[in-house]
């Protein structure tokens, strides 16, 4: 077989596009996975219609698990058959950003099926910009994880965004036993940090989103965690103009959450969060609001707040939860709530943007 099923991103298109490709050939360096799963992400198409994808056209998805198909001839780190996740950030690894374990600020941060970040030339992207949402993807070998025999490729393709979720709770610095808010918590990465918030010391959460039968289902995932919720739909009919969200919060933590992990994509709920905090609390973003903060700057010193920013994961945090995975002390099977086969990743792109039903980690079974 010559030949592979691919969804594509093409030139002068906002849409995918399912199309037959060769099978990409590795180089010396380079290993072939055949993929298993591959993690559908909504996100991804955005930055498509904004021209973030620098090589088209491209195979898209960033999130991948399979088995080692083939290996280049200098490659002598893992051999065929071996069950690997990809991990999909590509960075320079000699900069001090990438030996400090902060390497998704490399000036040549890009991520394999997705976009490239920086004004720079991009050499490892141009070559492994294609990415998982196909029968076989092309990886440099340094960019492959054993994944344990008892989990499975869908959690394995997945461990990108729990990883995701350990950089935002490691930016948090939580006390043990801290109260943590998770705003947007009925999505793929509140679910991620619901799950692994136990491991961080956190004894209370807080979880925040519109919908109150879908944060009933969120709330059923904490374990051993004292856990509220605070639907936006239930709150004052003028809560964003009149700190709602905020009063809310500080009843159920009168002194305030130690953290607040916010991944809102836009509007007032982050700042109301962030007026929601502990004296020297931190508020983590990463969820690309747009909306400026209302909160004067003299509060944050007053209360000597951390505002934090961070986007995607290292490497360290991702084998930090294949390590938790390996040791079963973290169960993420039950976040995989949709599958759907590769002839259909285009119809699982459109319910993820609809939003019209609950929907955890989704993934494509090629």
């Amino acid at each position: 077989m010559t030949v592979m099923l691919a969804a594509r991103a093409q030139e002068g298109s906002d849409a995918l596009h399912l199309n037959k490709i060769g099978i990409p050939e590795p180089g010396p360096h380079d290993v072939l996975v055949k993929v298993a799963s591959a993690g559908l992400a909504p996100g991804m198409m955005t930055l498509l219609a904004q021209g973030a994808f620098r090589n088209l056209p491209t195979t898209v998805g960033h999130e991948a698990a399979g088995t080692i198909a083939a290996v280049g001839n200098e490659v002598d780190t893992v051999t065929p058959g071996t069950r690997v996740r990809v991990h999909p950030n590509l960075n320079c690894r000699t900069c001090g950003y990438c030996r400090s374990d902060r390497d998704m600020m490399c000036p040549q941060q890009a991520m394999i099926g997705h976009a490239a970040f920086g004004d720079v030339p991009m050499p490892l992207y141009d070559r492994y910009h294609d990415g998982g949402l196909a029968e076989y993807i092309r990886v440099p070998h340094w960019l492959v994880d054993p994944l344990p025999a008892h989990v499975s490729f869908d959690v394995g393709a997945k461990v990108h965004d729990l990883a995701n979720a350990v950089r935002a709770l490691k930016c948090a610095d939580l006390p043990l036993g801290a109260t943590l808010v998770v705003t947007a918590a009925t999505g793929t990465m509140g679910t991620a940090i619901v799950k692994l918030a136990p491991h961080f010391g956190v004894s209370h959460l807080i979880l925040v989103g519109r919908s109150a039968a879908r944060l009933a289902d969120v709330r059923a995932l904490a374990r051993d965690v004292i856990t509220d919720v605070v639907a936006l739909e239930e709150l004052p009919a003028r809560w964003t103009e009149e700190g709602g969200l905020t009063r809310a919060l500080r009843a159920l933590a009168p002194q305030g959450a130690d953290a607040v992990v916010d991944f809102v994509p836009d509007g007032p709920a982050t700042s109301q969060a962030l007026a929601a905090l502990t004296i020297g609390g931190t508020l983590v973003h990463m969820g690309a609001n747009r909306t400026p903060l209302t909160l004067p700057m003299v509060a944050v010193m007053a209360n000597c707040w951390r505002i934090v920013g961070t986007r995607a994961c290292t490497r360290t945090d991702a084998q930090g939860v294949l390590t938790l995975l390996a040791r079963n002390a973290l169960e993420a099977e039950e976040l995989i709530t949709h599958r759907f086969p590769l002839t259909e990743a285009k119809a699982g792109i459109t319910i993820l943007q609809r939003r019209a039903e609950p929907m955890w980690m989704a993934v494509v079974n090629p």
